[in-house]
Parts: C-alpha cells; structure tokens; sequence
C-alpha cells in the first residue's frame, strides 16, 4: 500500500497501481460513511477489530524498513505481513460499524474477503517473495519457508533479530495518519450511533 511505500522502492507502474487503489479505499470508505447507519452494539463491536488491526499495525510501522532490511522482529517473528492482516481487520470492523441499508454491508465485506484472498494476497506472495529473494538471499527463504503469509504462528521464528519498536520508522511509515484517520471515523459514526442520526 502506498501508506508504507518508499519511493526508492517502486516503479512508476507500481506507484500509480498503489495509488488507485488507495484512491479507491478512500472511496470506499466514503460511501460507507454517506449510508451507513450504525447502530452501539454494531461501532462497539466493530471498534474491536479495528482497534486490534491498528494495534498490529502500528506495531509492525514500528519495526519495517521496507526492502532494505529482511525485518523479524516484533509482529514478524509469527507472521510474513502484519500490516495485510492488520488491514483485513480495519476494514472487517469498519463494515460492522457502518451496517448499511438492507445488510449490504455483509454483502460489502464478503467481497473485500474475496478480493482480498483470491487476488490481493495471492497476488503480493507472488511478486514479493522474488524481491526480497533477490535483496536478502538465502535468510529471506528460510525466514519465507518458516514463517506464515498472514495468520501468525504460535511460536516465533527462531532466527528472529532482537530490535524494540522504533518511533522513528513508524513516523517514516506514516501509520500516525492511519491512527488519525480511524480515530476520525470511529468518533464519527460513534457520534451517529449514539445520536440515531
């Protein structure tokens, strides 16, 4: 996503291809807000995913330096991308937050998990893997071959570096804006819920 992208990193094609689709998140977040019609249960329980997918993410921001370091430490000892898994939470607690007219919102995320699983992921593990390969060699495989694409294992990777989280990267990451940008939403439909607006 382009939130973590280093301009050193990507191509023109590929920073263009971030861009849409990040234009298109926004998009779709913006049309979530315009019908929604939260109910509190519905912004209570949603805000616990968003808040654990956020939670994870900021902690992975505090830990990536994207190509240049084969990163293991923090989230990535137990799992390859948590800022993916970290995504498919917000975006999982932001449809039962919003609930839409006629239950569209189930219709809504159905099809993120869809699009998620059957072109994003797929998609990502197989271009990366080769980048990284190319990058950091034979420690990429093996961290590749032991640790899992998405959901974490039980048991960290061995050969995990001991590094503490960094504010540093996590501003270089500029997940901060993401941290704003959900605590905006959630307020807002909060607001709705609470007022039955």
């Amino acid at each position: 996503m382009a939130l973590n992208a280093d301009p050193g990193d990507v191509g023109p094609r590929n920073w263009a291809l971030g861009l849409l689709r990040l234009l298109a998140l926004y998009a779709l977040v913006a049309v979530l807000l315009y019908f929604a019609q939260p109910t509190r249960i519905g912004v209570l329980t949603g805000f616990v995913f968003v808040f654990l997918g956020e939670a994870l993410r900021f902690w992975s921001a505090g830990h990536l330096w994207k190509t240049r370091e084969l990163v293991t430490s923090g989230p990535y000892r137990f799992t390859r991308n948590p800022l993916y898994l970290g995504r498919l939470l917000i975006f999982s607690g932001l449809c039962v937050m919003a609930r839409l007219p006629y239950g569209i919102h189930w219709v809504v995320l159905t099809a993120g998990w869809l699009i998620f699983f059957g072109y994003y992921l797929p998609r990502k593990e197989r271009v990366e893997p080769a980048r990284l390969r190319e990058f950091h060699g034979e420690s990429y495989e093996r961290y590749r071959v032991a640790v899992p694409a998405l959901f974490p294992a039980l048991r960290p990777y061995p050969e995990a570096v001991q590094r503490a989280w960094s504010l540093q990267r996590m501003l270089r990451n500029r997940e901060h804006w993401m941290v704003a940008g959900l605590l905006a939403v959630s307020l807002y439909l909060g607001f709705r819920a609470c007022s039955g607006s």
